[in-house]
Formats: structure tokens, sequence, C-alpha cells
């Protein structure tokens, strides 16, 4: 079931890349950005996430939280993250429970065939003072080039 604006997001605690437990609640009073990318180290997948470390200033600047989320675990998020030079969490869900939780994880149309799988996504969060989070943008089906532009231009925030 896909999420929209005004919905009630899903509560996560998940493993990150650097082993440690991270949850929505860890960040209250703030604008989480959560984008899933269907796995770490492909190259569309690496494209997206150089794009949110080239804009995470930008975005820091303007109170939103960056967060990765891939049913990769930890061990290969953690590659990721050096290979790459990522400065933001990267969250570790290979059970895909909060993946179906927030509707990023179904029937996607890759190369012109219907498969089950991860759906590129972007979620932003508004966390409030208990940490609890409503979904304010909700957006299925992104791409992987161009997104975080699109995000910026979404959100109102000038081009890095």
């Amino acid at each position: 079931m896909k999420l929209n604006p005004g919905d009630t997001a899903p509560a996560f605690t998940l493993t990150d890349d650097h082993g440690k437990t991270v949850s929505l609640t860890d960040y209250p009073g703030r604008k989480v950005i959560l984008y899933v990318y269907p796995a770490a180290m492909t190259p569309g997948c690496t494209k997206q996430a150089c794009d949110f470390r080239d804009n995470i200033a930008s975005f820091q600047k303007e109170g939103y939280t960056v967060l990765g989320l891939s049913p990769d675990k930890p061990e290969k998020l953690a590659k990721f993250r050096e290979r790459d030079a990522l400065t933001f969490p990267l969250l570790s869900d290979p059970e895909k429970e909060v993946l179906q939780a927030y509707g990023a994880y179904g029937e996607k149309k890759l190369y012109g065939k219907t498969m089950i799988g991860v759906i590129r996504s972007t979620f932003v969060i508004d966390v409030d003072a208990e940490g609890a989070g409503t979904i304010e943008v909700a957006q299925y089906s992104v791409k992987a080039t161009g997104h975080v532009a699109k995000l910026r231009r979404d959100l109102g925030l000038d081009a890095a």
C-alpha cells in the first residue's frame, strides 16, 4: 500500500552501515528524507547516493536529515559508504519489512517486465517532538538520475 502526504509514517528501527541502531524516533523535531534504493554499488543507486552526498550540506542547512534505505546487509552498506565517501546513514532492511510498510517493495516494471522488488522511492517525513512522523512527500518510481534536483525543486530549495 502506497503512502500519501498526511499519512502517519511507519515507525522503524534498523541497523545502519556502522552497525548502529537507527530509529525514526532518533530525529524528534526534524524533517527526514528517507530515500529507498534497490541495491548498493549498482550504477543507478551509486549515482543517486552521490547526488544526495553532494547536496547534503544544503539539505542540512534547511533542516533535513538524509537517510538511505535498501535491503542490503550492513556490511555491504559499509563498503558502499567507504567506496563513495557517503556522509549520511545507510539503513539495512534485509527482511524488507520497512520497505513493505512504506509501499516501496512490490510489483514494478523493469525493462518492460513485471517483477517483484524494491521500488525506488523517496519520503519526506516531519518528525514531531515525540518522534512520531507524518509523511509530507511520498514519491514512488523515481529516477536515479536527476531525482535529487527534482526533490530540491519540489521542496522549494535553491539549486546547489
